[in-house]
């Protein structure tokens, strides 16, 4: 071949780089570009097949269990962020990350495989170790969660290497020469063929996943019994008339909050689930859940707080709890002497403990099987739950109960404090505001400024609020039912054309007012007066 024809040759083959050719013998390796799609439509394969497989075994996802383990080992400080920024959606938000990061490494390991599949095998192959090691350390896990992400590598890898082939991979070509290294070599109709079905194979398999996952909760779901057995002391009450016809003394079930760490509901067997009541006990107890139907039923309006709410935050909730006393049960075991904590672990592993004398103290720590006269939903923690009045839910409020041990501080930790939050949670006394809402526009006259108050098993006295920093006024309480739930607050304000601003402020009946200083919710709950700016036109 002369000079001018190889430099002609040499020109043809950077005219369109999105098309391998073969010549003469000489392969040219497909464009960054093609090869990141490849990527892109390996990573997708891999990742719903997994799905598929993990739905077929009745198992929580691949992206969960990662998610799970990455959410196992986030620092506080991120933990704090994730909830400031999306709430009670941090959770999806993780998820749609997860995905985002596969996105990512597919396109950058696939364009990097234009001349070997290697850096996208590699990437495939080390997310689906990733996925397997996840797996295995979650509680609950089997052979299939650890399989699944096997599995979709496998469909990936498979993918990769055939359509990469397409394309005259020189990698390829050369351990494994077929036909398709004749001159015209690069046949796009058939890449585009394989392309769209393995693009739909990967929407067909990730629908059918959704869907596996859906009729794995449904399953769940339908063992929740219609009706709970009739109350036999009930201290349960719908309270006060709602203020300022917005705020309610009972949080509908479907607008309670919810805040854990599980990205995926553990599955529950009623038919093989037991609680079991163990440790520093002279009785072991191993209770069913027709067990505790069976014992003598109470009800019980109880608030319960996240130590994650900030001042004025939405991360709280009154209910009508049913189920049974936990002294009552502590007081079947017989708790030893030099027992310290109430040490509780949860079907998908979450832990948490609080000092045994919360427990037996005679407030209603309760272990709850209903919520507001229905059967405990399955995202509130069904089949049984605690319920702590007083103390924050991290280091109280198990969902999803499996186990209670009664042990010594130094005997087991509860997830949270690792991370830095403290071991004594009690919850302090607080107010907010929630009429008008931040930024309304009011009326000239007589408006209503609203809100609730809460000092769980301490109890609220007197809660005042100032506009525009005057004048503490006294609102007026709803009716006192319980200390361990919150009281609904109102006062009539006058109000003036202008912008304005309310604070409140509440004081609890051991004679404590909140205080203005104000501190983050780390590592023991916040502080501070919540302040709300509206207008009046």
């Amino acid at each position: 071949m002369n000079e001018d024809a190889s430099q002609e040759l040499s020109a043809n083959r950077e005219v369109d780089p999105d098309a391998p050719q073969s010549a003469g013998g000489l392969h040219v390796s497909p464009s960054r570009k093609l090869s990141a799609f490849v990527g892109l439509v390996a990573g997708a394969l891999a990742v719903t097949t997994g799905m598929v497989v993990a739905a077929l075994g009745n198992v929580a996802s691949p992206i969960d269990a990662v998610g799970s383990s990455f959410i196992d080992r986030t620092p506080r400080w991120l933990k704090e962020l994730a909830i400031e920024w999306f709430g009670t959606n941090d959770k999806t938000a993780l998820r749609v990350g997860i995905v985002v990061v596969l996105i990512l490494v597919s396109l950058i390991s696939g364009s990097l495989s234009n001349k070997s599949p290697s850096p996208l095998i590699s990437a495939i192959v080390v997310f689906s170790i990733l996925g397997a090691l996840s797996a295995s350390e979650r509680t609950g896990s089997t052979w299939v969660s650890i399989a699944a992400p096997c599995v979709g590598s496998l469909a990936g890898i498979a993918i990769a290497l055939f359509m990469l082939r397409q394309i005259n991979n020189q990698w390829l070509l050369k351990h494994f020469p077929s036909e398709s290294q004749a001159p015209l070599g690069w046949d796009r109709r058939r890449f585009i063929r394989t392309a769209s079905t393995a693009s739909a194979g990967a929407v067909v398999l990730g629908a059918l996943a959704q869907n596996g996952e859906q009729n794995r909760i449904d399953r769940i779901e339908s063992q929740i019994p219609d009706s709970l057995p009739t109350v036999a002391d009930s201290s349960g009450n719908n309270g006060s008339e709602p203020v300022a016809g917005e705020l309610l003394y009972i949080t509908p079930n479907a607008d309670f909050y919810r805040i854990d760490t599980a990205l995926s509901f553990p599955n529950v067997n009623l038919d093989t689930w037991k609680l079991r009541i163990h440790g520093m006990v002279d009785n072991e107890i191993v209770l069913t859940y027709q067990d505790i139907l069976d014992m003598p039923q109470i009800e019980r309006t109880i608030t319960i707080c996240c130590v994650s709410n900030e001042i004025g935050g939405p991360y709280i909730g009154n209910a009508v709890w049913q189920g049974v006393l936990l002294r009552d049960l502590l007081e079947q075991a017989g708790v030893q002497t030099g027992a310290e904590q109430v040490f509780s672990r949860s079907l998908d592993g979450w832990t948490c403990g609080f000092p045994v004398d919360v427990a037996i103290d005679g407030r209603d720590a309760m272990l709850a099987i209903g919520m507001n006269g229905e059967p405990l939903p399955l995202e509130h923690g069904f089949p049984a739950r605690l319920i702590v009045p007083g103390i924050y839910g991290y280091v109280s409020a198990t969902k999803w109960l499996k186990d209670i041990e009664i042990n010594k501080w130094s005997d087991a930790v509860g997830y949270w404090v690792p991370l830095g939050w403290s071991r004594d949670a009690p919850i302090k006394t607080q107010s907010r505001i929630d009429v008008p809402r931040n930024n309304q526009e009011l009326q000239p006259g007589v408006n209503k400024i609203a809100g609730v108050a809460w000092a769980q098993h301490t109890g609220i006295e007197k809660v005042e609020v100032r506009i525009d920093k005057g004048e503490w006024i006294e609102a007026t309480l709803s009716e006192d039912l319980t200390d361990d739930a919150w009281r609904l607050w109102s006062c009539d304000w006058v109000a003036t054309s202008g912008k304005h601003t309310a604070q409140v402020r509440a004081t609890d009946k051991s004679g404590y007012t909140q205080t203005e200083t104000v501190t983050s919710v780390a590592p023991d709950g916040a502080t501070g007066w919540h302040t709300r700016k509206f207008s009046v036109i």
